[in-house]
């Protein structure tokens, strides 16, 4: 298939990637292909002009929506998603993880050991369904059971405040203004 054809297909195809730096770079390669194919053997560089300003802020966007709380939209979002897959009202997954830590302090083993007969960090995390980090609490001893460290987190801060988004739904004819998590074992 010629670049140029494939090119055309490529950029008319509406699932492919709207970042402009992967087109760019695309194209120049397609472009630069055509043009070998078609002259002689002289060597030619292709300059790609880059946005570097915009590229740095799409990559600190990305990293750093991991970690942000959930604004009125996301919850909306969430809430949509929950409902149309079974679960209206749940805002997300929560659970904790135990961490070995190989290497513990001796004089901090007893604090850091539980079930595990072995010293663990435990991490609690809220994640949506695509995976979207939105909470995490790292650092607590492993000798907390879940319900200790949901107890110790700051993720209902927001709730006992009074300034948590609002939600509605409604389960059974039940109307409901609280989100929920799915959890396992608490």
């Amino acid at each position: 298939m010629a670049p140029n054809r494939l090119l055309n297909l490529i950029l008319n195809d509406s699932n492919f990637s709207d970042s402009d730096d992967e087109l760019e770079i695309f194209q120049a390669v397609a472009t630069y292909e055509s043009e070998r194919d078609s002259s002689s053997s002289r060597n030619r560089r292709t300059v790609i002009n880059r946005n570097t300003f915009g590229a740095q802020n799409r990559l600190f966007d990305d990293y750093f929506a991991y970690l942000r709380s959930p604004n009125a939209a996301d919850v909306a979002r969430l809430l949509a998603v929950g409902e149309l897959r079974g679960f209206p009202g749940m805002l997300g997954s929560l659970d904790c993880m135990h961490w070995e830590w190989k290497n513990c302090p001796t004089a901090w083993q007893g604090m850091y050991t539980g079930h595990a007969h072995k010293p663990t960090i435990i991490l609690e995390a809220v994640a949506s369904y695509d995976l979207w980090i939105w909470h995490a609490n790292f650092g607590l001893p492993g000798s907390h059971n879940d319900l200790n460290v949901l107890d110790r987190s700051s993720l209902f801060d927001e709730v006992s405040l009074g300034r948590a988004p609002p939600v509605n739904y409604t389960i059974n004819g039940n109307e409901y203004n609280m989100g929920y998590y799915l959890v396992d074992g608490i």
